[in-house]
């Protein structure tokens, strides 16, 4: 086995004042699209430096950026839109007007300019509304002491810690440098939120002692179909089983109850009752409606006994949906990265992996979801993965956020009803392998596969690259 490392020196800070000498260039994470091969610096000063085409292997020091962004900007995210040509946005958050809104700005990447543009966004919800001195969307909540944001194809998800709330929206190309932002569904938290994921379709909030599973096609419109006339909007890709019944009501759009939600017309000339069947997903049947009908955001409840969410614990409990009967000093979910469209790995605060599994279909399981320990002898504190779902054994690479990274291979990828039901922890452990050491000689802040053999690493001072063959 040769391993091939590279070394890279970090730029200067690029808003550093020419008044006062500049300080040793300091990073505090980035973030790697390997889809536009497209990398952002995190600057101690909250600033951020983009790079399109990034190849570690073949520069020796970075060059000036394509796009600088400036300070503040409290979170970001690379958010691929396939609909239907695939483009790589950049999307940032920064407080506003003394903190009491969120400022959102999109950055399209010019693969013939290798830069990023800042894109006008179209918006057409009370909530939204684009500033063009600032070149951003103006979103009419509290920005608080922190925000999240993650992404995936075409939907990104806004976390707030201070208002205690999750935001899904959907964005869509409109040609050129412009976009539409859409917002589909809220979720009050009730429970406190460590960590976020947004892939694959699915929604992941990070709680005390587990994950709760949010699947994204309930709280998105759908599909339009038509059916003896009738148009139907399906969300769970045409499934027929327990057809969704609908009611009018002069009830409250956006709100659910247990199983049951009212949603209305755009316009809101409508008002129905949306029930949603016992295979969890949507499907809703709307007489007398034209194609063109859209419908408003859903709003939920984090901690709801029923409906779409299910919660799944690092260690066993009766409820499948509570997580508030658990220790004080119980293990929270830090950090989730997806293997595969059914396999997720979940970080704790111990140190501990897991792996999450998703039922590829739920109809006929009571148990959808189960989760397994993976073993390894290493108090984790970074780790990342690439998504591959044409393998069952992975590469994950792990670190103790000191000098040593970790390459290991996951190999038992499989979990029955049987083994989750099993009374022998042992039995419960997914087994790994270590399959190469790296000792970086600066202390690990972040790290990131480029590949399934390939790792960026990003030290106080440089940034390394390390291959695998």
């Amino acid at each position: 086995m040769v391993v091939e490392a590279h070394q890279l020196f970090l730029p200067k800070p690029p808003f550093s004042s020419p008044s006062f000498p500049s300080p040793p260039p300091h990073f505090s994470s980035f973030l790697f699209h390997p889809s536009s091969l497209s990398l952002a610096l995190f600057h101690s000063d909250s600033s951020i430096s983009l790079y399109s085409s990034f190849s570690p292997f073949s520069i020796s020091s970075f060059p000036p950026p394509q796009t600088t962004l400036p300070p503040p900007i409290s979170a970001a995210a690379f958010l691929l839109l396939r609909n239907p040509n695939p483009i790589t946005l950049f999307l940032i958050s920064s407080p506003i007007s003394g903190g009491s809104a969120v400022l959102l700005r999109f950055y399209i990447l010019n693969s013939a300019r290798k830069s990023f543009t800042p894109a006008k966004v179209v918006c057409n919800h009370s909530d939204f509304k684009f500033d063009e001195s600032k070149f951003g969307v103006v979103f009419g909540v509290s920005h608080g002491v922190s925000v999240k944001l993650v992404a995936d194809v075409n939907v990104f998800a806004l976390y707030s810690i201070s208002n205690g709330k999750v935001w899904v929206f959907a964005v869509k190309h409109l040609g050129g440098e412009e976009l539409k932002l859409m917002k589909y569904a809220v979720i009050d938290c009730s429970l406190p939120v460590f960590s976020i994921s947004v892939s694959f379709g699915v929604l992941i909030l990070g709680e005390d002692n587990g994950v709760r599973v949010f699947p994204l096609r309930p709280l998105v419109k759908g599909r339009v179909k038509k059916e003896r006339g009738a148009n139907k909007k399906s969300l769970n890709g045409g499934l027929e089983k327990d057809k969704m019944e609908i009611k009018k009501l002069p009830l409250r759009n956006g709100m659910i109850h247990g199983i049951n939600a009212e949603i209305s017309a755009a316009d809101g000339s409508k008002l129905m009752e949306l029930k949603f069947p016992s295979n969890g997903v949507l499907d809703e049947r709307v007489e007398n409606r034209t194609e063109s009908a859209k419908l408003r955001s859903v709003r939920l409840r984090q901690d709801s006994r029923e409906g779409i969410a299910n919660f799944v614990a690092f260690k066993n409990k009766d409820d499948n949906f509570e997580s508030i009967k658990i220790p004080v000093k119980s293990a929270k979910a830090i950090g989730i990265q997806a293997l595969s469209s059914t396999r997720f790995l979940i970080l704790d605060s111990e140190g501990n992996l897991h792996l999450l599994f998703l039922a590829t279909s739920v109809h006929g399981s009571e148990t959808p979801y189960s989760m397994k320990q993976l073993t390894h002898n290493m108090k984790v504190r970074k780790f990342t993965v690439l998504p591959d779902s044409s393998t069952r054994a992975q590469t994950v690479w792990i670190s103790d956020a000191l000098h040593t990274v970790h390459m290991i291979a996951v190999t038992d990828m499989d979990a029955s009803v049987n083994q989750t039901d099993c009374k022998d922890p042992a039995e419960k452990l997914v087994q790994t392998s270590v399959v190469q050491a790296i000792f970086s000689s600066e202390k690990v802040q972040e790290i990131a596969a480029l590949s399934a053999n390939t790792i960026l690493l990003l030290g106080q001072g440089s940034m390394f690259a390390y291959a695998i063959s």
